[in-house]
C-alpha cells in the first residue's frame, strides 16, 4: 500500500483526495468532518436500509420484496458504504498496488452479492465503515492532543515601527525588532526581555504548569503566554527559527521515522495479502477434485468468509495509532521523540551515559562556601565584590549575587594578571583576587586546607596577607538524585558520567549521585571515543544525555541521543533523537516508561489480531463460521485494537 507521512499542519480533507496513501492504509477524515453529521450519514442510511431489509426478510410479510426489488434494496443499502471502498481499491490497482484491504473487502462483498447473500455483503461493508469512523475519531483525538499541546503559534505580533506599535504577521518580523506582548497573549518569537521582569506560562513548551518568572535580559521563548502586565521583548530569532517552530516541526515529522515493528507489518501485509487471495481461490476450486458432494456456491461462500477474515485492517490501523499515541503521551509529559523508532529504541537501552554540566547540574555558578580569616564575612565580601565588579567572568557574576551593600567600597587601578586573577586597590588597600598561582607569585602564604578543595576557588589577599577564600560550584538540579534512582528502578544496569569539567569535580558529583563510573576533563572527541568503546561491548544499548554543542557528536553516535531542550544548545537539540523540554533529568525514566508502554500496546494488538484471525480462519475454512464471525474477526478486532491503543492517551505513569 502506498504510504504518506502524517502532517499535523494539514488535517484537511484534501489529504484524502485522489490516491489513497496514508500510513495506516486507511482513509482518515479531519476532526471537522468527524464532528459533522454528514460524515455519519452514509453509515446511518445503510444501517437503516439493512435493518429494514432484514426485518422484511425475517417476517416475510411483503410478498413483493423478492427478486429484483430485493436486489435493488440491498444494492442501495450497499452503495453509500461500499462505493468509497471499491473506489479506493480501484485507485490502488491503477497505481500498481493490487492486494490491499480495499481489494479484499470489495471482492468478498461483491462475491456475497453474487451468491445471493445480500444482507451479509452489506453488513461487512457497514461494519467496516463504522470501524473507519471509530478509527478516524481515535486518530484525530491523538492529533488534537498533540496539536493542542504544541500549536501555540500566535497569529499576530505588535512590533514597534515608525514610533508606534503596529500589528503584523509574526513571520515578517526581523531580528532586533522590539515587540510588545499583552497579558494573556503568546510570545510570537524568541527574544530578550526588555522590561524589568515578566511571568510566563511555558506549559506548551516544557510541560510544566508552574509559571516561569524571568528578569530583564533573560531569554523568552516563543509560545510562552504572558501572565503579568504588558512587556516588551527584543527579538533574537526569526519566526521559522523560534523554539516553538522547531518543536512543531519535530513532532509533525515524527511519524516519518517508522519503527521496525511498523515497517515489518507494512512489508508483511504486502506478502500476506496476495497469499490469502490465492488461498481463497484454492479454497473455492480445489475441493472439486477431493469432495464427492462438491457445491460451488458453498465453497465460494467459505472462500469469501476467508477473505473478509484475512483483511489486515486491525494491524495496519492499530500499530501506527499505537505509536502515534505514544508520541502524543510523551509530548504531554514534556518529552519529544523525533520518531516512532526511538520509542522502540528507548525500551532496549541498558546503559545511560550523561554529561554533567547542564544535564544533572544547573550550569550556573553559585557560592558554596565563604571562609574569611582576617575580616568579618560581610566586610570580606565587600572587598571581593568591589574587585569582581571589574570582571565579566561567570565566577565574578556568581560572587556579585552575594547580598551586601558595598557602595562605600570602590576598586581602582584594577589590572588583570593573565591566567591568575585580578590586582587592584580597594579603599587604599592592595587587594589580590584569583587562584593559588596568583598568591604564590606574590609571596602570599596559602593555608594547606585549600589543597583538598575540588570546587572552583577564589582566594583573596588584602595588604599582602591571606584574607580568605570563596568556593564556587555548579548546583545539582533539584531532581538529580531522584533521576538517578528512577533510572535504576527502570532497569538500567549501568549509569556513567562523562564531562569536560575537571575530573576531580566530575568524580565528586558522580559520588554524590551514586553514579557507577565517571570521567572528567574530556574533549568532545574523547566523549565520542568512550561511547564508541561502550557500544562495542556485547548486548550494550547506549543512551547519551547532553545539552551542549560539544555533546552533539556523541548524541549522534549513541543508540538514543537525549538532549536537554530548555537550556541545551540548538546543535544538541537538532542532533538528538529525544528532547527533554523541561531540562529535568528525571524525565529520562519517564521516557523509558512511555516507550515500554507503547511497545506493550503494539504487541498486544498484534497478538490479538493474529490470534482471533487464525481461529476464525480455521473455522471459516471448515464451514463453521459465517460472514458475521468474519466481520468480527476483521472489523471487531480492529475496533478492539483501536480502543487498546487509545489507552495510551489516558495512561498515567507513576514515579519510580
Amino acid at each position: 500500500m502506498k504510504k504518506k507521512k502524517v502532517n499535523l499542519r494539514d488535517l484537511e480533507p484534501k489529504e484524502h483526495q485522489g490516491e489513497h496513501s496514508h500510513d495506516d492504509g486507511h482513509n482518515h477524515s479531519s476532526p471537522e468532518d468527524i464532528s459533522n453529521f454528514r460524515t455519519y450519514l452514509p453509515a446511518i442510511f445503510s444501517f437503516l436500509m439493512l435493518i429494514i431489509g432484514i426485518a422484511v426478510d425475517y417476517f416475510d410479510t411483503f410478498p413483493f420484496f423478492e427478486g429484483w426489488v430485493r436486489v435493488v434494496w440491498y444494492t442501495v443499502a450497499y452503495i453509500p458504504v461500499g462505493f468509497p471502498v471499491i473506489r479506493e481499491g480501484w485507485n490502488s490497482i491503477k497505481n500498481g498496488d493490487f492486494f490491499t484491504e480495499f481489494f479484499l473487502m470489495s471482492i468478498a462483498t461483491l462475491g456475497a452479492f453474487a451468491i445471493g447473500e445480500y444482507p451479509e455483503g452489506v453488513a461487512v461493508m457497514l461494519f467496516y465503515a463504522v470501524g473507519e469512523l471509530f478509527q478516524n475519531a481515535a486518530v484525530n483525538r491523538a492529533k488534537r492532543n498533540i496539536k493542542a499541546l504544541l500549536d501555540v503559534r500566535p497569529n499576530e505580533a505588535l512590533v514597534y515601527r515608525e514610533n508606534d506599535f503596529v500589528s503584523v504577521n509574526p513571520e515578517t518580523l526581523e531580528i532586533g525588532e522590539k515587540i510588545q506582548v499583552r497579558v494573556g497573549e503568546k510570545v510570537p518569537l524568541d527574544g530578550i526581555l526588555i522590561s524589568e521582569k515578566g511571568s510566563f506560562n511555558t506549559a506548551a513548551l516544557t510541560g510544566e504548569s508552574k509559571p516561569d518568572t524571568i528578569a530583564k535580559g533573560d531569554t523568552v521563548f516563543a509560545g510562552s503566554i504572558n501572565l503579568d502586565g504588558v512587556i516588551e521583548i527584543e527579538t533574537t530569532k526569526e519566526f521559522k527559527d523560534s523554539s516553538i517552530a522547531r518543536i512543531l516541526d519535530m513532532v509533525q515529522n515524527a511519524t516519518a521515522r517508522k519503527s521496525k515493528t511498523e515497517l515489518f507489518i507494512r512489508k508483511f501485509a504486502r506478502i500476506y495479502t496476495p497469499i490469502v487471495v490465492f488461498l481463497a481461490i484454492g479454497l473455492t476450486l480445489l475441493p472439486y477434485f477431493f469432495v464427492d458432494d462438491y457445491v460451488f456456491r458453498d465453497w465460494l461462500y467459505r472462500a469469501l468468509i476467508f477473505l473478509v477474515i484475512s483483511c489486515p485492517c486491525a494491524l495496519v490501523i492499530s500499530i501506527p495509532l499505537g505509536y502515534f499515541g505514544g508520541l502524543g503521551a510523551a509530548s504531554r509529559n514534556g518529552i519529544l521523540f523525533k520518531g516512532a523508532s526511538f520509542l522502540d529504541a528507548m525500551t532496549k537501552v541498558n546503559t545511560v551515559v550523561m554529561d554533567k554540566t547542564g544535564t544533572v547540574t544547573k550550569g550556573v555558578f553559585k557560592i558554596k562556601e565563604i571562609n574569611s580569616i582576617t575580616f568579618e564575612e560581610a566586610e570580606f565580601m565587600k572587598y571581593l565584590m568591589a574587585m569582581e565588579e571589574q570582571s565579566t567572568h561567570p565566577i565574578a557574576k556568581a560572587i556579585l549575587e552575594y547580598k551586601a551593600d558595598g557602595s562605600e567600597f570602590e576598586a581602582t587601578n584594577v589590572s588583570e594578571v593573565a591566567g591568575k586573577g585580578l590586582k587592584g586597590t580597594v579603599n587604599g588597600k592592595t587587594v589580590l583576587v584569583g587562584n593559588k598561582a596568583l598568591m604564590t607569585s606574590n609571596n602570599i602564604k596559602v593555608p594547606s586546607e585549600t589543597d583538598g578543595i575540588v570546587e572552583s576557588i577564589v582566594m583573596v589577599s588584602i595588604d599582602e596577607k591571606f584574607a580568605g577564600y570563596v568556593t564556587i560550584a555548579d548546583e545539582l538540579k533539584d531532581d538529580a538524585h531522584q533521576a538517578i534512582k528512577q533510572i535504576r528502578d527502570a532497569g538500567i544496569s549501568k549509569i556513567i558520567m562523562l564531562s569536560g569539567d575537571k575530573d576531580s569535580i566530575t568524580q565528586q558529583v558522580a559520588k554524590e549521585l551514586n553514579i557507577d563510573w565517571a570521567k572528567g576533563g574530556l574533549l568532545p572527541e574523547d566523549k565520542l571515543n568512550e561511547v564508541e568503546e561502550l557500544k562495542k561491548q556485547p548486548d550494550t544499548k547506549v543512551a547519551f544525555i547532553g545539552d551542549g554543542i560539544n555533546d552533539a557528536p556523541v548524541l549522534a553516535a549513541s543508540g538514543v541521543g537525549i538532549a536537554m531542550g530548555g537550556l541545551g544548545s540548538d546543535v544538541a537539540i537538532e542532533t538528538a533523537d529525544v528532547i527533554i523540554q523541561t531540562d529535568q533529568p528525571s524525565k529520562i525514566a519517564r521516557a523509558i516508561q512511555i516507550g515500554r508502554s507503547t511497545r506493550n500496546i503494539v504487541w498486544q494488538n498484534i497478538g490479538l489480531a493474529f490470534g482471533v484471525k487464525v481461529i476464525v480462519l480455521i473455522l471459516g475454512a471448515c464451514g463453521l463460521a459465517t460472514m458475521w464471525e468474519a466481520v468480527f474477526a476483521d472489523v471487531g478486532v480492529a475496533l478492539l485494537a483501536i480502543l487498546n491503543a487509545v489507552r495510551l492517551q489516558k495512561m498515567k505513569w507513576k514515579d519510580s
